[in-house]
Formats: structure tokens, C-alpha cells, sequence
């Protein structure tokens, strides 16, 4: 099953292996691509052949950078970085999205300032609690999703074959998803499962004008936090539900304020009780990762239906040579 194709909108993949977004630390300081990144990716997408490869998560402003080695689109300037790294991917067949990120309250830009969230919470990841950020007005809320846009233009003219908006992990578009981050009493705010997707939904559907109808939009959501109080699996159904009417190609599945992990859980696919349950609720693609090492993993959680697409992270960060391996 793993070898069979998918298409994603209008865009067809060649197997159903994905290359979910990992940091690499090979940026600069500024966040431009290097040869290093390009070739990378390319040995990737040459020796272990994923029908797709999402890149990295990349800061469209940098107040949002999430560390000083993100890769940045937040300038026309750094296009053409960009471009060396698609190019490195379609050189060797691949298909590549750019993931866009702005990291809130856990961002850590170059030059120091007042870090931004959906309220005045710091955030219960304490690797990334940078203190007590300050809450976005519904102004900068849209400000912001104009940087997304803009991003978004700058990823199409860089040859990405699509993009992926980030929502998990403890970034901004998680905070607003997020109850334990959430404490707003307005239509962003925290009372329905509706409001707490609304900054990203809003956000889809304007990067959708600026990508146009045939490329394919990915949503990277946090589903479920796994925590007392916090974003429950069953939130998660219900939010892939809006995001699918939102017009999201692909539900790429993780955790939200457990980050990539899910505590207690070492099995490979350990999202996969969350991403069975949003596959059956929706007829767009869903996309699992978490744990996933071999072949075999991957085979088994597409024949028990976890989920449409499965990604495998750290081994192929490990081994350009996975498939060849595994």
C-alpha cells in the first residue's frame, strides 16, 4: 500500500511515504537556505523517494522566528533561497510543500521583543515558555494573516508544489486551538471548537487567493494536547470537519502543546487513535506520523486505516538511504 500514488487536489504523488517537516539547523543565523540544506533534501528525495517532502517549518515574519537556524520567507529577498532547494527536490523527482510557521509566544526573534499569543498565558510547554506573552488584537490578528498571504505568494514563485500551514506543537495557530492557551472571550476565543479554529480557517481561505485553485493547501493540526483541560481527540474530529469545509487538501496530524510526542506512548503511529477516528470523519486525505521507523510500521497503519498517508520522521532525518534500510 505504502507504493500506491494519492492525489492531493490536483497534484498526484507517487507513493504514500511523506517527509514531515523536521528542523534541521542547517540555515544560516539569518535563516537562508545553504548548500548543505539543498543537499540535504536532495539525498533524500533521491535515495528514499517520498512521494512527498514537507519542508521544515519557515517564519513568513521575523518576529516569529522559532530559533535563530529557521528558515525564513518573510522577504521577496529570500525567494530565490528558496528555489534552491525545490530545485534540489525536483532534480530528484520529488514533490515538496513549504510549511509556514509563526511561533507566538515561544518565538525567538533576532532582535529582542514582546512575544504574541491568543492571550496573556505562558505557554505550558516549558521548552518553549519564553514568560507571559502579550495577546494579539483582532487587528494584528489580521495583520498577520497578510504575512501568511504574502508567505504563501513567495512560496508559488519559489516553485513549492504546494503549502502547509502550521497548527500544532505550541506554535501561535495552536495557542488560539489550543484551551489551555486560549482564555479570549470574543470570536477567537475559547468557548467553541468554531472560535478556536477561526484565526486558521480565516487564514486558509486567504492563502487559497494567493496560491490559486489548483495547488494543494495542507493544514498541519496539533489535534489533541493530552493534557487535563486541553484539546481533546475528539476536538480534533470536529475541527477537521470545519478545516475540511475551509478547503484543506491534507490533515497532517499531530500533537498540540505535547509537541511531537505523546507521553506514555512509544508505539509507532502513536496518533493514530486520533487520526482513525478524523479519517473516518472526513473524506480529505489524513497524513500520520509519530514513531513511525520501518517499512513494516508504515504498511500495517495503512492496512488497519489509521490514516491515508504516513509520514516517517526521525529515521528518514537519520538515513537518506531509509528505503534502501528499512
Amino acid at each position: 500500500m505504502l507504493d500506491q500514488t494519492i492525489t492531493i487536489r490536483n497534484l498526484e504523488l507517487k507513493n504514500r511515504l511523506v517527509m514531515p517537516p523536521m528542523h534541521t539547523g542547517l540555515a544560516t543565523e539569518d535563516g537562508r537556505a545553504t548548500e548543505a540544506l539543498a543537499d540535504y533534501y536532495h539525498e533524500r528525495a533521491e535515495h528514499s523517494a517520498p512521494g512527498l517532502i514537507i519542508m521544515e517549518h519557515t517564519c513568513i515574519t521575523e518576529a516569529g522566528r522559532a530559533s535563530k537556524t529557521q528558515l525564513s520567507i518573510a522577504a521577496d529577498d529570500r525567494i530565490d533561497d528558496h528555489r534552491k532547494l525545490t530545485d534540489a527536490i525536483h532534480t530528484a523527482g520529488g514533490r515538496v510543500f513549504l510549511q509556514l510557521n509563526h511561533a507566538g509566544a515561544a518565538a525567538q526573534p533576532l532582535q529582542p521583543r514582546e512575544n504574541v499569543s491568543a492571550s496573556a498565558v505562558a505557554l505550558p510547554l516549558g521548552k518553549l515558555n519564553r514568560g507571559v506573552p502579550r495577546a494579539l488584537t483582532k487587528e494584528e490578528i489580521r495583520i498577520l494573516q497578510d504575512r501568511f498571504v504574502e508567505a504563501a505568494a513567495r512560496a508559488m514563485r519559489a516553485g513549492y508544489d504546494g503549502v502547509e500551514i502550521h497548527s500544532a506543537h505550541g506554535y501561535l495557530l495552536d495557542q488560539f486551538y489550543s484551551p489551555l492557551t486560549n482564555r479570549r472571550t470574543d470570536e477567537y476565543g475559547a468557548q467553541t471548537i468554531e472560535n478556536r479554529t477561526r484565526f486558521l480557517r480565516e487564514t486558509l481561505s486567504a492563502v487559497r487567493g494567493a496560491i490559486g485553485s489548483d495547488t494543494p493547501l495542507a493544514v498541519r493540526l496539533g489535534g489533541a494536547d493530552y493534557a487535563p483541560g486541553g484539546a481533546t481527540e475528539e476536538d480534533a474530529v470536529e475541527a477537521c470537519r470545519l478545516l475540511e469545509a475551509a478547503g484543506a487538501d491534507l490533515l497532517d496530524i499531530s500533537g498540540g502543546m505535547c509537541s511531537y510526542v505523546r507521553p506514555g506512548h512509544p508505539e509507532a503511529g502513536y496518533f493514530g487513535s486520533m487520526t482513525e477516528k478524523i479519517k473516518a470523519a472526513v473524506s480529505t486525505p489524513v497524513l500520520l506520523t509519530g514513531g513511525v521507523t520501518t517499512r513494516a510500521d508504515a504498511e500495517r497503519l495503512l492496512a488497519e486505516q489509521k490514516a491515508d498517508l504516513i509520514g516517517v520522521g526521525r529515521a528518514l532525518f537519520k538515513d537518506a538511504h531509509w528505503r534502501e534500510h528499512s
